[in-house]
């Protein structure tokens, strides 16, 4: 796979943060709205303070994590700015999950089980066997991983790794997975890498299909683009930051196939808990009878979760998440002392446990029914997401506020889930988009400078979402009214030092930085020879029949046969209509036949390799109609390498 990508795929590519303008202080109405927020937490419940800080044995001397090349990939003590009271310019709420978030090191979780927090976004867990370690979701990127299990080896002893585990299918649980584990050994059979089933198709799709919209929108999700700060950055809500680094990915040597399935490891007897359909696709929690231990992968957290991730996604089943925390009660709360996760802290003690599992899940539970209920009663996704709320005896469970996921956000999905975007109202049925919209909005005020008035008086008067609404309105009119541009920022920036969320802070604070000024650096992604070896031949062309532009396939018919003799596979792609359709085998006659090596043909699609180096270095050959190739390679947009399409501008 190697001799053909070129090296600049292996990086998660986390662009350099914006040199945005100096950020306005928080407003009068910003303060007063924080404080009265403050009045209604909490604050005598100290016992998360307690779980996050509890079993704390070490951690690295050199907070900066770095690559091979020097660079920065993390920086551990990046939100240290948390020690001090809550500025102005951060919900208090949001300010104190923060400073609970950061604490960095390795963890003591119970005699056998330990963490190494802070290192990423996610937490990974190392379980000791008889003879050496099982890794648990080995992080994001290999240098965070390394560097988590250099730690580990420095206070616990070096000792063989016999097994990882990756609880499910998204990248911050396995991409870290070669800074701590050889292929080779893999491959050897010294390690194994287990995994729920169907987790190399779901790893794999969710960063092809819609990869580079939902990249793009991660950039605002995590503000990827911003610098940690009083007002900046506020943490990712199940962890502070996602490092810089490189991703990569080892497939599974055995796949969980069904609750209740057993295995032994080194010594350690693990009973699974298949959930799919809950936090992703594909996802699984365990148990281990010999430490009274279970582990609920990301089902479980020290925040609400998405339903929906603002970065985009296949909307997930509330219902299926609370369901299945409900059979994980009935399977184990009964016999479990200590429970851990991949996001945050462990718990300890059996009525802790369970009223944590219970309280966590009704929390979903609640959310899915209710909004089922309103929107039953005719009430709207916006209108549910306006009036819906978790009862006290839930909301004053530090682990149920919207850190990562809200209620609002959340209830859109149900309502998503069930009713689709329509909201039932013929006038919403077929409405202008943005622009036209909006010239329409700033006519019907009297033009442009009334449009301001209108937006200023807002902002005065503290409605900031009346205030970025019409600003909004005037920038998708003419994106050229610095004025309008820029008390659109400002009205972000209030409503992201208001959010208790931090998606909701980074998202608006990111909005705010690119309405001055529009980024021109790469978007964050998650492609690297790893994940692209990975495709399933299917899924390649599925690709490609998404990157089929309809301009450059007009009148184009041809039908050509690409055979990836190192695989034994051959697949007849035929492109008609402006639509590419392909088929195992050869099911009809075609107009050509390339036959390649499918890294070869990966490096076309993904590393600008040219079929001209391929043909003249012997690797690609062509028998049949060549016109009918080259006019079935034209029709595909080509590789986007230029800045990130816009968001908060036309």
């Amino acid at each position: 796979m190697r001799r053909y990508l070129l090296a600049s795929v292996a990086a998660l590519m986390l662009p350099a943060t914006l040199a945005a303008a100096e950020p306005t202080k928080a407003t009068k109405a910003t303060i007063e709205a924080n404080k009265a927020f403050a009045a209604g937490l909490p604050w005598e419940d100290t016992s998360e303070a307690e779980l996050a800080a509890r079993g704390f044995i070490a951690t690295r001397e050199d907070p900066i994590i770095t690559g091979k090349d020097g660079q920065e990939v993390f920086d551990l003590n990046a939100y240290d700015f948390t020690d001090g009271p809550a500025a102005d310019t951060m919900n208090p709420s949001l300010w104190r999950h923060l400073g609970l978030l950061k604490k960095h090191g390795l963890f003591e979780v119970t005699p056998g089980i330990w963490q190494v927090r802070g290192f990423d976004i996610s937490v990974m867990s190392i379980i000791e066997g008889e003879t050496g370690y099982i890794i648990v979701d080995p992080l994001t990127v290999t240098e965070a991983s390394a560097a988590a299990m250099e730690l580990v080896k420095q206070q616990l002893g070096d000792k063989p790794i016999h097994a990882v585990i990756y609880t499910h299918s998204h990248g911050d649980h396995f991409g870290g997975v070669k800074g701590i584990v050889d292929v080779a050994d893999v491959e050897a059979g010294k390690v194994q890498i287990i995994a729920p089933d169907g987790f190399m198709e779901h790893a794999v799709s969710e960063n092809l299909i819609a990869g580079p919209a939902m990249s793009r929108r991660a950039n605002f999700q995590f503000g990827s683009r911003l610098e940690p700060g009083p007002a900046g950055q506020g943490g990712a809500g199940i962890g502070t930051g996602i490092p810089r680094g490189t991703i990569s990915l080892i497939p599974p040597t055995r796949s969980i196939m069904q609750t209740g399935e057993t295995m032994v490891i080194d010594g350690i007897e693990f009973e699974f808990q298949l959930t799919p359909g809950t936090e992703a696709p594909a996802e699984m929690n365990f148990y281990l009878p010999q430490l009274r231990a279970l582990c609920l992968a990301e089902n479980a957290n020290a925040t609400m979760h998405n339903v929906l991730p603002p970065r985009g996604s296949l909307v997930r089943d509330a219902k299926a998440w609370a369901d299945y925390l409900t059979e994980a009660i009935a399977l184990y709360s009964d016999k479990t002392d200590v429970m851990f996760v991949s996001h945050g802290w462990p718990r300890w003690g059996q009525d802790e446990i369970t009223d944590f599992m219970s309280h966590h899940r009704d929390a979903y539970k609640y959310l899915h029914d209710q909004t089922v209920r309103l929107m039953n009663k005719g009430y709207t996704a916006s209108e549910i997401a306006e009036v819906i709320a978790l009862p006290d005896a839930l909301a004053s469970k530090w682990y149920n506020r919207g850190y990562y996921g809200t209620m609002s956000h959340n209830s859109k999905a149900v309502y998503q889930r069930y009713l689709g975007w329509y909201d039932g109202n013929p006038a919403n049925l077929n409405a202008w988009p943005p622009e036209e919209a909006g010239k329409r909005y700033v006519a019907a005020m009297g033009g442009a400078k009334k449009a301001l008035k209108v937006a200023q008086k807002a902002y005065d008067g503290g409605d900031y979402r009346w205030a970025a609404q019409v600003a909004s309105h005037i920038v998708f009119t003419d994106d050229t009214n610095t004025k309008a541009r820029e008390l659109l920022a400002r009205a972000f920036e209030q409503m992201g030092y208001q959010a208790e969320g931090s998606l909701w802070r980074n998202m608006y604070l990111t909005g705010a930085a690119e309405a001055r000024e529009a980024p021109n650096d790469r978007q964050i992604t998650t492609v690297s020879p790893d994940m692209i070896g990975a495709i399933t031949t299917p899924q390649v062309f599925d690709m490609l029949a998404i990157r089929l532009d309809p301009a450059k396939a007009e009148g184009v018919s041809a039908s050509v046969a690409f055979v990836f003799p190192e695989r034994g596979e051959t697949r007849r792609v035929s492109v008609r209509n402006s639509v590419l359709v392909h088929e195992e085998g050869l099911p009809g006659p075609v107009d050509a036949t390339v036959t390649i090596p499918r890294p070869a043909f990966l490096a076309m699609l993904f590393a600008g390799q040219t079929p001209a180096a391929l043909r003249e270095a012997g690797i690609m050959k062509v028998e049949g109609d060549e016109a009918a190739t080259g006019a079935l390679m034209s029709v595909f947009d080509g590789a986007d390498t230029g800045p990130p399409f816009e968001i908060v501008t036309p």
